[in-house]
């Protein structure tokens, strides 16, 4: 692979996805993960070589947004118009509800520690707020905090012990303490951004977040005390989330909403992600 660090390229074709295509996630052979290809209510997959087909339809009245993958290898995916966390067997291809909360506005993205307990965003657009959930691996769905702004990416840090949540419309990004029993606390403001959206956002081994800055066409590179070490220019504008992965899981990948594609880069740091699935496989082995 020959992509310069931190240069962004095309790696799917532009009008591959539709411009609802956000996910994204690798498993750990390689292939990527976004939802709305070829039409809305799908899930796409990605081969290394860049080719692309429907993985799974989603059951009527679903639509997807963020995936990440637990412990065992299953999909999970954030579906917000039906208020749910989908399960996606890989093998079979099946979706069953892993959890559902009929009060949710919209989950919108997700983030999973390596104990597999599940935070998701939940923004109400219309008036600018947004909440914060957890799903246990019993599939209970607890309310974490409320009366926020417009929040939509949010990652666990590489030691387990900071959640991330950002607010779109308000340009912040917040950290908490998180507990190994999925508690927050001490609530802090991380960055303030001056302009444009955030969207979704990851992290890499090292704990730097690497933000979709929605509008701006720049993923930005910011460490754990709140300083952007970098801008990474995309070919589109309104990029939507990332996702590491490749052989070393030194290749970010950005979903793209304006060119309905995705977009790729180098990185000197794997993904906290890529990291954590080769850690289980060395206990299973």
């Amino acid at each position: 692979m020959s992509v310069a660090l931190l240069s962004s390229e095309v790696f799917t074709e532009p009008g591959g996805f539709t411009e609802g295509v956000e996910g994204p996630a690798c498993d750990g052979w390689g292939n990527l993960y976004a939802v709305n290809y070829a039409r809305q209510h799908t899930i796409g997959i990605v081969r290394p070589t860049g080719e692309c087909s429907v993985f799974v339809e989603l059951p009527p009245g679903s639509t997807g947004n963020g995936i990440r993958f637990n412990s065992i290898g299953n999909m999970l995916v954030a579906d917000y118009t039906a208020h749910n966390v989908l399960l996606v067997d890989m093998e079979t291809g099946d979706v069953s509800t892993y959890a559902h909360e009929p009060t949710m506005n919209q989950p919108n993205d997700l983030a999973i520690g390596a104990n597999d307990l599940v935070y998701a965003s939940d923004p109400n657009w219309a008036d600018d707020t947004g909440q914060i959930w957890r799903v246990g691996v019993d599939h209970s769905v607890v309310l974490l905090e409320t009366g926020m702004g417009t929040t939509n990416g949010v990652e666990v840090s590489p030691d387990e012990r900071t959640l991330y949540v950002n607010e779109s419309v308000q340009r912040t990004v917040w950290a908490y303490d998180l507990s190994p029993t999925g508690e927050l606390s001490n609530k802090r403001l991380l960055i303030q951004f001056p302009d444009y959206g955030l969207d979704g956002m990851r992290c890499d081994v090292d704990g730097n977040l690497y933000i979709a800055r929605y509008g701006k066409g720049v993923v930005a590179k910011v460490s754990p005390m709140g300083e952007v070490l970098a801008e990474v220019p995309l070919l589109g504008r309104n990029c939507t989330n990332v996702a590491f992965g490749g052989p070393d899981g030194c290749t970010c990948y950005v979903t793209v909403a304006d060119r309905g594609n995705i977009e790729r880069f180098r990185t000197d740091r794997p993904g906290r992600s890529w990291l954590l699935f080769q850690k289980r496989q060395l206990l299973k082995s």
